[in-house]
């Protein structure tokens, strides 16, 4: 609790850069497909300084963008991913140009092998924070956007956060490796052979 209190309270000075857009190229993700995603948002804390939020305001953009991002991947193995919102801070309006907080989140991710029946990545933490253009960084995250368009620019950020850490584990540690359809294919051979009568 103290890590993602002192996470969000590190507010950071606004530098300009490109805005995360929800249709970026894939990743390399191997044989993954998601069975199923999960969204939890119930008990995500609000921090000080942020705009008030409701925690059903994040459910759905972080759905979509999640879904958006997962469900484009058609491999052969299916995974389940799951998100839950732990806290945030929206940046409010009315702080001086000469420190302008970003908007952050603090997530855990988990991701499950359907298959294996094991866990993968159980409660794996990640601070992200919103992007900024040059409007924002100008004025101020909470001048430049609604809260609207900052939860909306934090979902798209999660998801695109979580896509991108898990290529990192699949060239690194070997998620989502295709496993070998000859092992199958002789296992469900071998099967078949002890149900055939002898003779």
């Amino acid at each position: 609790m103290i890590r993602i209190s002192a996470a969000l309270a590190a507010l950071a000075l606004l530098t300009a850069c490109g805005e995360t857009q929800l249709n970026e190229a894939p990743e390399d993700l191997g044989a993954f497909q998601a069975r199923v995603t999960h969204v939890y948002t119930e008990k995500a804390l609000q921090w000080p300084l942020s705009r008030n939020a409701d925690h059903s305001e994040w459910t759905a953009p972080i759905e979509n963008a999640l879904n958006t991002r997962l469900r484009r991947y058609q491999g052969a193995q299916e995974y389940d991913v799951a998100v839950t919102l732990e806290g945030f801070m929206l940046a409010p309006p009315g702080v001086p140009v000469l420190f302008s907080p970003k908007s952050a989140v603090v997530v855990n991710v988990f991701v499950y092998d359907v298959a294996q029946e094991k866990f993968l990545a159980k409660k794996h933490q990640m601070e992200i924070f919103e992007s900024t253009t040059g409007e924002s960084a100008v004025l101020g995250s909470g001048h430049a956007r609604t809260k609207q368009e900052q939860i909306q620019g934090l979902a798209i950020n999660i998801a695109d956060k979580v896509e991108e850490w898990m290529a990192e584990q699949h060239e690194a540690e070997g998620w989502f490796a295709p496993r070998a359809a000859a092992e199958s294919s002789a296992g469900a051979g071998a099967a078949a052979a002890e149900t055939q009568p002898a003779g």
